[in-house]
């Protein structure tokens, strides 16, 4: 591990400015000549809109602006959002009905942006607000996940957005018909709210012929085409830029509408526009994460080893289509089917249905938490039915060390995996549960213990770029085209870069998130940091020692083929020279050789890893209140090499707590009407510090072949395994009470009606 990271637990450079309230987020940058922007949004769900006044809110004291829909297409503009369309199992395109960057003659989800008020302080937009009035005609709310219902779009007349599938139906149908034995399950994943630290916000000035938007994304390059495109821009007249950003999780990578409506308010005023949004904003606007429900069924031979797998599952869009939003409901929800599972006999089926509600998209995970939490309740639910220990029937059924690469069925090689050897090193960490249960149980509680065998596959973009530009004051820039939200990538290139070269951690600084200073960019989200950006900056400094070779062979007096790098200091036979690439690149300026000053390169991962590993949760159930308390949580991950274990670490604990706030607490609520009933943190619960245990984490790394450094990405596998770890879990202690359905929230009142009257169907 000497070469590609030596794995060091060093704590994060960029938390010194962020505890010490030196960070730079997008509203601590507003200049003082900034205008403010706030949105008039629906206060319905679906109906008409038979009027807009906007006369008052324009003459209101402080407004320079207020647009609408027909305001941007007088502009010039394409006012209709892009949306990703696939396919329908019968070959026939997916429903794909415009979105508009502002309503358009109808609403239909409470929060969508009507119109925007631009005026010199937010406290006169925010009452020019109270001043619009808008005169609607109603339509019943579409909110369940089924054909039929009030029409949203004429493209989907029945609202069935698509209908897609993968895999071979009729041999599935055939395996199962031949089973020894076949369980089935229906599960829900329930709808939660992002919730990110800093909510969304930009920013846009236009001076001198070219737009600056900054925003709180998670890529500039996606951003950037999206404007230059919609707003009829030569993309060299977009520059698009990232401050610090707390919190995207997937959620902030959309070009969502406001920001184009933002833009077009600089352009027209000539003055910097800022918007931010506030808390219940977000949760109205943002996209959500989950809602959808699976029928999944296992099919088992007489020695119950699975023959086939087959899920239906129907997921709720929203609205509209997003930017992404069908592709990850499907593409990204067969990455890891069936797990790691040898079975080569699968059916999937996806359907996707539009709602009165905002869109649902990517949160952490994007597709793979929701696979692997159908798949690993199902198999939990098989090891209850069929008599077996739930977790000698997922080693009976696991991808053999041997059978690496390993091709599933639905075309994903596996490079690697030891999962046997990672479900044991859990298994002896977990010891003693019996006990503990027994010990329980003489109080009055209840015990259970969950267990999740989770894979992912890292996604995104498979190629990046990097670029190291040595400084005349001794510093060095790492230029990346991956975008932090706040996993620590200042600390894990530096160092990734100080193991590579013996460059001082210190002296680098990394430089990302500004379109104008790197040309290109895959931006984060997928777990793709660290592998893809580790590949390129790999290249970069190989690239770097050759062209400084023949320049010092020179210096030394040797010939270049005597010349090695030892990872920290350039060495030939003969001569007495060591130089450090610092002292290289010191040399070459002197010198006059500025083309030694900065190197670049780009790479293309041609395979995907995947990380994969063991979750085991132990929860504890009150029975007289229905609480159910997390007493144990351990984790034994193989993400492959690591750069930073700390860091690891710390990604496997935010993404448990947020599996454990979706199990337990989060869930998204909205009345007959489609009005959100969980639009605050008053009615909204995210998990508190102590709903949170200790989290054991231990990592078992197998090195990927995928890519030169043996890692496999890590920033997501928490949220991956801790859903269904946790789930299974309550499940094991109700199913001697007799229920034999629990879904999540697993709120302290579903519980304790669970135990009281079975399995209900409590919401």
């Amino acid at each position: 591990m000497e070469k590609f990271g030596k794995s060091q637990s060093a704590t994060r450079v960029e938390d010194q400015r962020f505890l010490t309230g030196q960070g730079r987020y997008m509203d601590d940058a507003v200049p003082p000549s900034a205008l403010h922007a706030v949105f008039f949004r629906s206060p319905v769900a679906h109906a008409d809109i038979s009027g807009l006044d906007l006369d008052e809110a324009r003459a209101a004291p402080g407004v320079r602006l207020v647009l609408t829909v027909d305001d941007l297409t007088a502009a010039g503009i394409d006012p209709v959002l892009s949306a990703t369309i696939i396919a329908n199992r019968d070959g026939s395109k997916a429903a794909n009905p415009p979105r508009y960057m502002l309503a358009k003659d109808r609403v239909r989800f409470v929060g969508e942006p009507v119109a925007v008020v631009v005026a010199d302080t937010p406290e006169q937009a925010r009452d020019a607000l109270d001043l619009i009035w808008m005169d609607t005609d109603d339509r019943p709310a579409k909110l369940d996940l089924a054909k039929g219902g009030a029409t949203l779009h004429d493209a989907a007349p029945d609202n069935r957005a698509f209908d897609w599938a993968v895999g071979d139906e009729a041999a599935t149908q055939a395996a199962f018909a031949a089973a020894a034995h076949t369980v089935s399950l229906n599960v829900v994943d329930n709808r939660v709210i992002v919730n990110a630290i800093e909510p969304r916000g930009c920013q846009a000035n236009w001076s001198d012929g070219r737009l600056h938007f900054s925003f709180g994304g998670q890529g500039v390059w996606g951003m950037k085409a999206q404007l230059a495109d919609k707003l009829r821009l030569d993309p060299e007249a977009v520059h698009v830029s990232i401050p610090d950003v707390g919190g995207g999780f997937g959620m902030k990578v959309m070009p969502y509408p406001e920001y184009f409506a933002v833009a077009v308010a600089a352009m027209q005023l000539g003055q910097p526009v800022h918007w931010m949004s506030d808390r219940t904003e977000a949760m109205l606007s943002d996209h959500h994460g989950r809602d959808l429900t699976s029928l999944a069924e296992l099919a088992f031979d007489e020695n119950l080893r699975i023959t086939a797998y087959r899920v239906h599952s129907k997921c709720n869009l929203g609205a509209y289509n997003s930017h992404f939003g069908q592709a990850i409901q499907t593409n990204l929800f067969k990455c890891v089917l069936p797990g790691v599972y040898d079975v080569q006999t699968t059916y999937l089926r996806v359907e996707g249905f539009y709602t009165n509600t905002t869109q649902v998209d990517a949160y952490r995970g994007a597709g793979r938490p929701e696979a692997i939490y159908v798949l690993e309740r199902v198999m939990d639910r098989a090891a209850r039915e069929l008599g077996v220990d739930p977790w000698e029937l997922r080693r009976r059924n696991f991808i053999r060390p041997d059978a690496f690469p390993y091709v599933s069925a639905t075309g994903e090689t596996y490079d690697v995996g030891q999962f046997d050897m990672v479900l044991s090193r859990a298994a002896e960490q977990t010891a003693g549960f019996a006990a503990r249960k027994a010990a329980d149980a003489d109080r009055g509680l209840i015990r259970g213990q969950g267990l999740c065998y989770y894979i992912e596959s890292i996604l995104g973009d498979p190629a990046e770029g990097a670029k190291v530009e040595f400084c005349e004051d001794g510093t060095v820039n790492l230029y990346v085209g991956t975008q932090s939200t706040g996993q620590g990538h200042e600390t894990v290139y530096a160092r990734f870069l100080s193991d590579q070269t013996g460059i001082p951690v210190d002296r680098i600084c990394v430089v990302q998130g500004d379109s104008d200073r790197i040309a290109q960019g895959g931006g984060t989200g997928g777990s793709r940091s660290v592998t893809v950006q580790g590949a390129a900056t790999l290249a970069t400094v190989d690239q770097m020692i050759a062209a400084f070779t023949p320049y010092l062979a020179g210096r030394m007096g040797v010939e270049e083929s005597d010349v090695t790098f030892d990872h920290e200091t350039f060495r030939a036979p003969g001569s007495n020279q060591t130089p450090t690439l610092i002292e290289a690149a010191e040399m070459a300026r002197d010198d006059g050789r500025t083309d030694l000053l900065q190197h670049s390169a780009r790479t293309k991962l041609e395979a995907r890893s995947y990380p994969n590993g063991a979750h085991v949760a132990e929860i504890v159930i009150d029975p007289e209140t229905g609480a159910v308390d997390v007493d144990r949580y351990t984790v034994v991950d193989d993400f492959g090499n690591l750069i930073n274990a700390m860091l690891a670490e710390g990604q496997v604990h935010g993404g448990v707590a947020q599996g454990i706030g979706q199990a337990l607490s989060e869930h998204v609520v909205h009345d007959a009407e489609g009005q959100l009933l969980t639009a605050t943190f008053m009615d909204y619960a995210l998990p508190r510090a102590a709903d949170i245990p200790m989290i054991r984490f231990t990592s078992v790394p197998v090195p990927s072949t995928a890519n030169p450094m043996g890692m496999k990405g890590c920033g997501e596998a928490g949220t991956v395994g801790a859903l269904a770890a946790m789930a299974n879990a309550v499940q094991d202690a109700l199913w001697d009470h007799g229920v034999r359905q629990a879904d999540m929230p697993f709120t302290p009142h579903k519980v304790w009606e669970l135990l009281s009257h079975g399995s209900v169907a409590v919401r």
